[in-house]
């Protein structure tokens, strides 16, 4: 019978590289508004209030629109008819019907 060889010892594991961070999901409203009061998104449809800036941004499948939000201080979303996508926001009076805002593009 002939003598096994010893094992070999194993090789040092390599380190591992430290994890990433990962990144947040990057805003799709312009940076100079700043960080909204509320925003949310449904169906295809985000939006996003900034009251310091007077401004309710609405993204429907990429398109973004722009709404003078007046006295209104927006604090939620409702949509009544998914497929017609059609949004009615809260302020503090009530509902607010995004048609009764002035578009500004």
């Amino acid at each position: 019978m002939k003598p096994m060889k010893p094992m070999e010892p194993m090789k040092p594991m390599e380190p591992m590289k430290p994890m990433e961070p990962m990144k947040g999901a990057q805003p799709w409203w312009p940076k100079d508004l700043g960080e909204p009061a509320t925003s949310g998104a449904q169906n295809g449809m985000k939006y996003a209030f900034f009251p310091d800036r007077r401004r309710l941004l609405v993204d429907r499948d990429g398109q973004v629109s722009t709404y003078d939000s007046g006295d209104h201080r927006i604090g939620g979303v409702a949509q009544a008819d998914g497929a017609a996508k059609i949004l009615t926001f809260t302020g503090q009076d009530g509902e607010v019907d995004l048609g009764s805002l002035k578009k500004l593009d």
